[in-house]
């Protein structure tokens, strides 16, 4: 028996490569995680402000952050009132880490963790009768997803 018509079979193996592609690439697509991973940077974001702003309008703790010698990162033992604040405040799902920095400093941490860490910084400041050295600072906010 000859096949006469091998047009046919051409078009079918072609198809057959064509499906193959198609699904190798969406296979990739999807082992990386470009589909389904969710966007929670405006959420962190929302929280980072939320309590930045607490802090900002706090009193208390606003001298507690104006009376320390910058840069630092904000610790248990030396900004206790700021720390439980901050942890206080943080969902469980982030893991959050703060720094205090002069105004015209970049804020960074010491070391980063292996993930995508949302940054927001707020500006503490007191009234203009205190020398200018305690009058603006930095306070940044750091956080990750867990």
């Amino acid at each position: 028996m000859i096949i006469k018509n091998k047009k046919g079979w051409i078009k079918i193996v072609e198809a057959f490569v064509a499906i193959l592609l198609v699904a190798g690439v969406l296979l990739i697509v999807i082992s990386q995680g470009y589909i389904g991973k969710k966007d929670i940077s405006s959420q962190v974001y929302d929280v980072e402000i939320s309590i930045l702003r607490e802090i900002q309008l706090d009193d208390a703790l606003r001298e507690e952050v104006l009376n320390v010698t910058c840069p630092i990162e904000v610790t248990k033992d030396n900004v206790p009132q700021t720390w439980n604040r901050i942890h206080d405040r943080a969902p469980s799902y982030l893991d959050c880490e703060a720094k205090i920095c002069w105004m015209d400093e970049i804020c960074e941490l010491d070391e980063y963790p292996e993930k995508d860490v949302y940054a927001q910084p707020v500006a503490i400041t007191t009234i203009l009768e205190t020398p200018k050295e305690k009058q603006l600072r930095q306070l940044k906010l750091f956080c990750w997803v867990r």
